[in-house]
């Protein structure tokens, strides 16, 4: 453990023992306490190749995602299908990474291409 994120076991054996400097214990009695903590603590976690975020945080934060679709699709922008919210879970599993959609992207050659573009938007209203 100590080798394989020394500072995730400093700070779980602190957190659950109110251990500072476990260097002071002997070593089997370190290896005791390390062995009592949690699954869902820093150093297994880690160890485990989890997320690093609890398996109750994730449940919570797909039923969030879930009632918040439910709600999306109650609205308008929901029955023409635009405008999804965002689900938490992706944040959390990618670590703030999640990939953005591009389907609404639109890239242009030239400042002409664009103002045509602008301009059929505009006699269209938008859709």
């Amino acid at each position: 453990m100590i080798k394989t994120d020394e500072d995730a076991l400093i700070c779980d054996l602190a957190e659950i023992y109110n251990i500072y400097d476990y260097k002071q214990l002997p070593l089997s009695k370190v290896a005791v306490f390390s062995y009592g903590l949690r699954n869902d603590s820093r150093i297994r976690m880690k160890m485990n190749n989890e997320q690093l975020v609890p398996l109750d945080t994730l449940l919570l934060a797909g039923i969030s995602d879930k009632v918040n679709t439910l709600l999306w699709f109650q609205t308008k922008d929901g029955q023409k299908g635009k405008n999804r919210p965002t689900p938490i879970t992706d944040s959390l599993v990618n670590g703030g990474n999640a990939k953005e959609d591009n389907r609404d992207i639109i890239a242009f050659d030239s400042g002409e291409d664009f103002t045509k573009a602008r301009q059929r938007l505009i006699e269209s209203g938008g859709e």
